[in-house]
């Protein structure tokens, strides 16, 4: 289920890791990167978000609109993320404690360090590119895009068949109880 506030969270996070500033698309590309690893842990993403191929790699649908103010945030978005400038953002709260980061638990921050720890280091293209050589599941749109489907993420984490089907279907029920559920509100 796609929550603005822990997306926000999770940008602000791992914004801090870098002084609190970024460029977006280096962002965009550890935050896929997260929702990959705790797919691969825990079977669901941490943003439940949209996974989509585009010429840059794959990318988060509604995180990158976001980022890029495509479309206008809420409280959650605009209260820990701002522009830097054209191509960086920048964490809104510059002294952010543990407790701040409510959305998330300790097993996401677990995931948001590890990520971290090993394509931190990267530019914004070396982990572009990591991202086009590594994530099996991405294919080249040719300017266009399309989504990523979990089964392909799955299975280019190397889940058996079997689980691509379990943790699909699972995946799915809660999107659809997410959906029912948003349409009561």
């Amino acid at each position: 289920m796609f929550c603005e506030e822990r997306v926000a969270q999770i940008a602000a996070y791992l914004l801090s890791k870098e002084g609190g500033r970024m460029a977006y698309l280096k962002l965009m590309k550890l935050m896929y990167l997260s929702d990959r690893e705790s797919m691969n842990r825990y079977g669901e993403p941490l943003t439940g978000d949209l996974m989509v191929a585009m010429p840059h790699g794959p990318v988060l649908s509604k995180s990158l609109d976001l980022m890029k103010g495509a479309v206008r945030g809420e409280d959650g978005w605009n209260n820990w993320i701002t522009d830097a400038d054209h191509y960086d953002l920048q964490s809104q709260k510059h002294e952010a404690l543990r407790e701040d980061f409510d959305e998330l638990s300790d097993a996401d921050l677990n995931v948001l360090d590890t990520v971290y720890h090993a394509f931190g280091h990267m530019n914004k293209w070396q982990i572009r590119d990591y991202t086009h050589d590594h994530c099996t599941e991405w294919s080249d749109p040719n300017g266009g895009a399309f989504t990523i489907n979990p089964d392909n993420v799955f299975r280019a984490l190397g889940k058996s068949e079997e689980q691509v089907r379990h943790l699909s279907n699972r995946m799915r029920e809660f999107l659809e109880l997410d959906r029912i559920s948003s349409g009561l509100k």
